[in-house]
């Protein structure tokens, strides 16, 4: 589990056969061992191997690369890195899993003061889940929806946020990775089952 506070800015190396492999501070590699979790712009992936070089190698299933924008890294793209949380840590953003639902695509960054707001399209699959000051994960970010329309939504980052994470270097027009609140589709799938059950009652009252 994880809280969407990034504490880590690290970097694609290389995708070989069987691994990816990232470059991190020294920092975050001497906590990471083998079978130790770590999310990767938001995607919860297991530590396969460490070297003293500071890299760090996962394995990513097909079903990852289908459902996130780990597939389209680049040689020394920039990507959030964020520990598992602990029993010591404050839980500063929202219920993370790092199971990314999906993606949306940057359509627009408009600066007011010496904040951005950014405005993100999404599938009619994940919108459902997005509502007005609810929490999502971009990129692993916890942040608060400020917008839910149709077809996008709205999010603000302060400068903190925009200097200390990764968001800085994404251009218009490319995927981000977007994790859902976990409560919104528990609720979903709860209801998906009651409502049956109810209309299966009401059938057979008798008349």
């Amino acid at each position: 589990m994880f809280t969407g506070i990034i504490t880590n800015i690290g970097k694609f190396i290389r995708r070989t056969n069987r691994f990816f492999i990232f470059q991190a501070d020294e920092s975050v590699c001497e906590k990471l061992y083998s079978g130790v979790s770590i999310a990767v712009n938001g995607v919860c992936l297991t530590v396969c191997k460490t070297t003293p070089k500071n890299l760090f190698s996962v394995t990513v299933m097909p079903e990852t690369i289908k459902r996130t924008m780990l597939g389209n890294l680049n040689e020394n793209d920039f990507v959030n890195l964020e520990l598992p949380v602990t029993a010591e840590n404050f839980l500063a953003g929202h219920i993370v899993q790092g199971h990314i639902d999906g993606t949306g695509i940057l359509e627009d960054i408009v600066l007011k003061g010496d904040s951005r707001f950014l405005k993100i399209t999404v599938s009619p699959e994940l919108n459902k889940y997005i509502v007005e000051k609810g929490s999502i994960a971009i990129n692993g970010i916890s942040l608060t929806v400020i917008k839910a329309e149709n077809t996008y939504f709205t999010v603000g980052i302060i400068p903190y946020t925009w200097t200390h994470t990764m968001l800085r270097y994404v251009k218009i027009g490319e995927q981000v990775n977007l994790e859902n609140d976990i409560i919104a589709k528990y609720v979903d799938k709860l209801l998906a089952l009651r409502i049956p059950c109810q209309s299966k009652k009401i059938h057979d009252r008798p008349v």
